[in-house]
């Protein structure tokens, strides 16, 4: 499931991109795939590191031959193991709203961006995230999870006070949403829930098929029901 429009990003050949968060690995290999870039996915977790490396070798067996190179590190977002200006593209998907110190993680993300780069940011939407956290306690207390709910604007009144431009905006992921109120009806870990299992089965079908059909509802009721806000910046 990839969050990021990459097109909106100009990627050059040769171009470093960092994936911040990197989880399991989707946005590395979304670049990887359609950009001859150099991508380093970083994350704090080695257990999402690994998982991200099978995936990507996944990938490359059955997806065919990645276009870009990528690497994996673990890193503390606010405490980054890279020099300053390393990166031409900065990407940091659904990650902020797990970091207490979001002032130093977003310090740390602007460091390392060249001057004239593009830093991209995603985060649960505020109306989505706000009925979960109203639907389950669970959701917003297990460790690791979520610890604030953003507004659009202060995200970018985070970033612009660092010196870097709102470029524009967008939603995503309108058909998660109601996925996420579900989980939290019947308990974040009830995955066997027979409503859960269902709507799970149903997004990972949209993801591999990539229907016309689903993929023009998700747009349609992004702008409503967008599960995230991205906003995307340049330095």
């Amino acid at each position: 499931m990839i969050t990021i429009d990459y097109k909106r990003l100009n990627i050059s050949p040769g171009d470093r991109i960092l994936d911040m968060g990197c989880g399991p690995g989707r946005h590395v290999s979304g670049a990887c795939a359609d950009y001859e870039a150099k991508v380093v996915g970083a994350d704090i977790n080695i257990e999402d590191l690994l998982e991200a490396k099978t995936n990507i070798f996944v990938h490359e067996a059955y997806g065919g031959k990645l276009r870009g190179s990528w690497g994996l590190s673990a890193a503390d977002i606010t405490a980054l193991p890279f020099a300053d200006h390393a990166f031409d593209h900065v990407i940091c998907s659904e990650v902020l709203e797990h970091i207490p110190d979001d002032h130093s993680a977003a310090k740390e993300l602007n460091r390392v961006l060249k001057p004239g780069g593009t830093l991209t940011l995603s985060v649960p939407r505020f109306f989505p995230e706000k009925i979960c956290w109203t639907l389950s306690r669970a959701y917003c207390n297990t460790r690791g999870g979520h610890i604030r709910i953003y507004k659009k604007s202060e995200i970018v009144v985070l970033f612009e006070s660092l010196g870097l431009k709102k470029r524009f905006s967008h939603h995503a992921h309108s058909i998660h949403t109601p996925y996420w109120w579900l989980k939290c009806l019947v308990g974040p870990e009830n995955d066997a829930a027979l409503p859960v299992a269902l709507y799970n089965r149903f997004l990972t079908w949209d993801i591999m098929k990539k229907p016309k059909l689903t993929r023009s509802l998700d747009s349609l009721f992004n702008p409503v029901l967008g599960k995230s806000i991205v906003v995307y910046f340049r330095k």
